[in-house]
């Protein structure tokens, strides 16, 4: 019995910063992610420019990293990032995973945002 192929979902990871976005992008068949982009936080470029990778890549989903502390309580970012990943949905109608992301900075040691964002599409790729 033949199996079906896999079918390959591209998927776009964002790690939301009080002053930027880092993006990474994936797919299911490799599980694996790279950096794409890093967006201002603030302000409607940040939408518009989120459009138009959501229009290039045509993700299937999208995953958000949340922070929390080590002990799993709320970072002072964890609502925001929530905040984030609710208007993700609500502008895109797409399926948005909230990826615990408590140690991805650890694992980034020079700060940039889209490597980031790259650890947290891993981590949830991983998951799934």
């Amino acid at each position: 019995m033949l199996e079906a192929p896999v079918a390959e979902a591209v998927m776009l990871g964002f790690d939301f910063g009080a002053r930027r976005i880092g993006v990474a992008i994936g797919n299911t068949v490799t599980g694996e992610a790279r950096p794409l982009a890093v967006l201002p936080a603030e302000g409607e470029a940040r939408w518009t420019r989120i459009a138009e990778l959501i229009e290039e890549w045509q993700p299937a989903e999208l995953a958000v990293g949340i922070p929390r502390h080590p002990d799993g309580t709320a970072h002072e970012l964890t609502a925001r990032c929530e905040k984030f990943a609710r208007q993700l949905e609500g502008r895109f109608r797409l399926p948005v995973a909230r990826v615990d992301e408590r140690y991805s900075s650890a694992v980034v040691e020079d700060g940039r945002d889209d490597l980031a964002a790259a650890v947290i599409l891993q981590q949830h790729l991983g998951e799934r």
